[in-house]
């Protein structure tokens, strides 16, 4: 994490501070305005989201409502029905499906709410805003450090790697950060197997597999967290540390620590910022409801972690416990 993004975090960690505190004397909501936050996982990275989303409302004085989809389309339309039928005034989510979610955000936007999407988008221009991090420069960062490694320990072979990904749940999001990786490895590598595993124990199953069917991998490659943590977990249950080595996505306390492990195993992974996903969300929804103008595309900058620079990594820890 640079410098720069780590003093906005702890600027805006301390202004919240001192919003809770005026908050705390009795200040009454702006207008009476009620947000509708909604996840679909509960993951640390969605949990950070949330911190950021509660961080904001309570910096401008917004109720804010916390919901999670489950994954689950139907359950993301009960949700916004529920808000609809509640009256909120803005509604932020993570929308399942590109396609899929548009009818529920319709509804939505017909009853004069204004929606905001953040992480994922959906193939319409019915979101007043969408605030996400660039997928293909997710896999990108991760890919040039994996690429920079593979120089080192193999500079003139093709390195046998798999993939583990989450297509079947979120297709252009997980097709853009694999194919990130792998446009900076493309010439270093042979890819042998490409799998589907996002959550940690489905990740732990399907990466001890593809290492029992081909002893020759060198790398994997894991698009999310929980594959990323669920790949480390099976290099080392297979005994294969110093052998078999990782890269990833997301930036968490957990992954932080692997990178800072002895066991070689976890090289580099790039974060993304999911406090201020969820900070610049809920200032989104504000700025169109108190008719100001409105990015409509805002991008939040990655932040590459690597094993190699050990002191990025505790710095990037000491500021997720500053979020906490």
């Amino acid at each position: 994490m640079n410098r720069i993004n780590r003093r906005a975090l702890l600027a805006g960690a301390a202004m919240t501070a001192m919003t809770i505190g005026l908050l705390s004397t009795g200040q009454a909501f702006a207008a009476d305005r009620t947000i509708a936050g909604i996840v679909f996982q509960q993951d640390q990275y969605m949990k950070t989201v949330q911190m950021g989303m509660r961080a904001e409302s309570e910096a401008s004085g917004v109720e804010l409502l916390d919901a999670n989809s489950d994954n689950k389309l139907e359950k993301e339309t009960q949700l916004i029905d529920t808000y609809i039928a509640r009256g909120v005034q803005a509604i932020a989510l993570t929308p399942l499906s590109a396609d899929g979610s548009i009818p529920a955000i319709k509804k939505a936007v017909d009853a004069g709410i204004t929606v905001i999407t953040f992480g994922t988008t959906v193939n319409s221009d019915l979101p007043k805003a969408s605030i996400t991090s660039s997928n293909i420069d997710l896999g990108n960062a991760s890919g040039s450090e994996a690429s920079a490694f593979l120089k080192k320990i193999a500079p003139d072979r093709k390195v046998k790697i798999a993939t583990v990904a989450f297509k079947s749940l979120l297709p252009e999001q997980s097709n853009d950060r694999v194919n990130g990786f792998l446009d900076k490895v493309k010439d270093q590598v042979e890819v042998v197997s490409q799998q589907d595993a996002w959550l940690t124990e489905k990740a732990i199953a399907v990466v001890s597999d593809i290492l029992t069917a081909n002893p020759d991998i060198e790398l994997i490659y894991a698009a999310n967290e929980g594959g990323t943590i669920g790949a480390v977990q099976a290099v080392k249950k297979a005994g294969l540390e110093g052998k078999v080595y990782v890269f990833g996505i997301d930036g968490t306390e957990q992954l932080g620590n692997m990178l800072l492990d002895p066991d070689n195993v976890l090289q580099a992974t790039t974060a993304q910022q999911p406090f201020e996903v969820g900070r610049l969300a809920i200032k989104a929804a504000n700025a169109v409801l108190d008719g100001k103008p409105v990015e409509q595309n805002q991008s939040v900058p990655v932040l590459p972690l690597s094993r190699n620079n050990p002191d990025g990594v505790k710095a990037f820890l000491e500021d997720l416990k500053k979020l906490q």
